[in-house]
This record gives C-alpha cells, sequence and structure tokens, in this order.
C-alpha cells in the first residue's frame, strides 16, 4: 500500500514545482527531520509562528533564537536551508536548494487532517530522509531482512492518508487558498513557556 505514498509524493512535488517530496506524518516532524538532517546547531525563529516550531528547537537542544520577521506564506529557519512552508499553497512554489516542509493539518487548504511533507531537490537527501522518516529502514524490503544502519524516527504518512490527498488534490487546484502571514500567529516570545 505505501505505493499511494509514493504516488502522493510526485503529485504533490510536481505541483510545488519540486524534484522529489517526502510524506511525513506532520510538518513540524518534516522541520525536525530537516534539522536533523542538516546537523543546524544555531538557529533563528520568527518570534510569530506555529508553537512546535520553537519547540522542536528546544527538544532537538539547539542554540536558537527569536528573530522580529514579516512574512507572508512562507520563512526561511534562519541559519538554515529549510523553509516552514506549512501554509504555502501555490503551482510551481518550489524554492530551488531548499527543504520547503508542507503541512496538510486540518486548517490548510488540502486539509487531510494530519500530515505533511518535505520538498526538496537533492537526491541523497531523499534517500537518508525517507530512511529517517520508516524507522530508519528502506520501505521497500522487510525491516527484519535489513541490517539498519540510520537512526529512524516512526515520522511517515499512512497509505490512508496519502491516498485521501490523492482524492482531494485535482479539486483543491481549483480554489484559491487563504493567504497566511505573521500576523496569523501570536508573538511567541511572550508565552511563558519560552521565558
Amino acid at each position: 500500500m505505501f505505493h499511494l505514498v509514493r504516488q502522493f509524493e510526485r503529485e504533490i512535488a510536481r505541483f510545488y514545482g519540486a524534484p522529489y517530496g517526502i510524506a511525513t506524518d506532520s510538518c513540524t516532524h518534516a522541520i525536525e527531520l530537516c534539522l536533523r538532517y542538516g546537523g543546524f546547531n544555531n538557529v533563528t525563529i520568527p518570534t510569530h509562528t506555529y508553537i512546535s516550531v520553537p519547540m522542536t528547537c528546544n527538544k532537538l537542544g539547539l542554540d536558537w533564537e527569536w528573530k522580529e520577521e514579516k512574512w507572508n506564506d512562507w520563512y526561511l529557519i534562519g541559519n538554515t536551508n529549510i523553509v516552514d512552508a506549512a501554509v504555502l499553497w501555490g503551482p510551481d512554489t518550489y524554492l530551488p536548494g531548499t527543504f520547503m516542509c508542507l503541512s496538510f493539518q486540518y486548517k490548510k487548504h488540502l486539509s487531510l487532517g494530519r500530515g505533511g511533507m518535505i520538498l526538496c531537490s537533492d537526491e541523497d537527501a531523499v534517500r537518508a530522509l525517507r530512511k529517517m522518516v520508516y524507522d530508519g529502514r528502506d520501505i521497500l524490503e522487510p525491516w527484519r531482512d535489513q541490517n539498519i544502519s540510520t537512526m529512524g524516527y516512526h515520522y511517515y504518512m499512512t497509505p490512508e492518508v496519502a491516498k485521501m490527498g490523492i482524492d482531494l488534490l485535482n479539486g483543491r487546484k481549483k480554489f484559491p487558498a487563504k493567504k497566511w502571514s505573521h500576523r496569523d500567529y501570536p508573538n511567541l516570545s511572550d508565552m511563558e513557556v519560552f521565558k
């Protein structure tokens, strides 16, 4: 059934104009995997974003700081090539050379309840990130038959969610998406959890 996940990855990558897509169970986990893969230690995060982004930086033990940024539809996580594009919807909007992280959470234009994707152009990164998504294993072989050498995180998209995405995608392409910006989020630096 994981062929449905591969199909969804190809269709989303084609829509955004990216060479590759790696489906995940959430945008937050997509960002986390990219931070882990890139080995980033020192990053900046906009004060106005979704709360899981700085929480992920804390979880990973990163040295991170707030930055004031007025962004629309996407922003670059400072000192990285990772784009938080959780709210971006549009054809051919992939930023070449980046790891662009998407969300299919219930408030997003392609609402699947849960799910995310990493768009990228690096074939080596695709192989590595895909293994990280699937518990360090190659999904095309039974895990018991593999000598797993990659740390994995069990962040995969289920075939059922991918099938829902495939079924809804063409219909969603016909309608314009809401435009999001920093104004849609509170100032997280004021929250007690980050003091």
